[in-house]
């Protein structure tokens, strides 16, 4: 069976990297930065050269990568309906044991695989950072996919596999996160998200064999002051590479600007890029509203996400993106230019 491998030169003796999930936005910048490098790229996916249907496909791929990224999973721009719930962690869950598997049996296995987590996994928080060591999970629905995923990451013994969950901050790019919140901004709702009294509805309920939570929707009254992680999309490339160079990083990493901001910064300077003078705040009960309208949920922007990148520095990583207007500017000059 001939690998099914995107080879951007005829060169045998070049590294090798496999990205599962290489269709969204970030994956589609992994593949190219891997190719920019001299890699050669195989892919994994619902629509790719290799299937998630064919696991023996899947191994023989595997099978002698240098390289293994898996950002494979359901997003979670959308409602979080019973079916959706279930399809993000099923979608997370399953290929990553499918991956596991076949790193298990490969005669040659990845040096280092990096899989994708969420720095969501952490609570919600307004009195300090949350760092790898000392960071306090939450509760709810998306932590525990986040925890059910990383538990099924770390699962069995791949003695020969390095293995490092990327916990990522919303994402600053081409992508759903910077859209929304751009759009917002750019039809006069670019105010602050004020969290407080909405209708009750149990989407946000624990999931998995052992829920957190119930499925009340948790008040946080920050009046915009709620803190605003982000990472853009170079970085998270970048830090990427660096990982792979740094043989003595394993385990959790924090993948996030080290410079949070907070939600009324955060619309503020996109008001400002935008154009928009006036930007209306927008409570929760509207935030509910339009966020229904918009297929998402206001976890996006009511939760105080404060995260920092406490090993990623310590090891010497060097962020190209550490201001907000720049990194904004960045992301929405390139959605231009994609468009073009």
């Amino acid at each position: 069976m001939a690998r099914a491998e995107d080879t951007p030169a005829d060169e045998p003796t070049s590294p090798r990297a496999v990205v599962a999930g290489a269709s969204g936005f970030i994956g589609r910048a992994v593949v190219s930065s891997f190719r920019e490098r001299g890699y050669r790229v195989g892919v994994i996916g619902r629509h790719a050269p290799v299937s998630w249907d064919d696991p023996a496909a899947v191994a023989e791929l595997i099978d002698g990568a240098d390289v293994l990224v898996n950002l494979a999973g359901k997003s979670v721009n959308c409602r979080y309906t019973d079916r959706n719930r279930d399809e993000i962690l099923r979608s997370r869950m399953e290929t990553t044991r499918a991956l596991r598997t076949a790193v298990a049996v490969a005669s040659r296995p990845p040096a280092v695989w990096l899989n994708a987590s969420t720095a969501t996994i952490y609570r919600h928080r307004t009195d300090a950072p949350n760092t790898e060591n000392a960071g306090e999970l939450g509760e709810g629905f998306s932590v525990d996919v986040a925890r059910a995923w990383e538990a099924e990451f770390f699962a069995g013994d791949l003695p020969t596999t390095r293995r490092l969950a990327l916990r990522m901050a919303i994402v600053l790019g081409d992508g759903p996160a910077t859209r929304m919140l751009t759009m917002l901004a750019r039809i006069g709702l670019g105010g602050p998200q004020i969290d407080g009294w909405g209708p009750q509805h149990r989407r946000y309920r624990g999931i998995g064999p052992d829920p957190s939570v119930d499925g009340r929707v948790p008040h946080h009254r920050t009046r915009g002051a709620q803190r605003f992680s982000w990472v853009h999309i170079d970085d998270v490339v970048e830090a990427m590479h660096f990982l792979v160079a740094h043989a003595e990083l394993d385990g959790i990493v924090n993948v996030v600007a080290p410079t949070a901001s907070d939600n009324r910064e955060l619309m503020r300077t996109l008001r400002r890029i935008v154009g928009m003078p006036v930007g209306l705040p927008a409570y929760r009960w509207m935030l509910e509203l339009a966020m229904w309208a918009l297929r998402t949920e206001p976890e996006l922007v009511v939760k105080s996400r404060w995260v920092v990148p406490e090993r990623l520095s310590a090891a010497g990583f060097a962020f190209a993106h550490t201001e907000l207007d720049d990194a904004l500017r960045s992301a929405l000059a390139r959605r231009v230019g994609a468009r073009g």
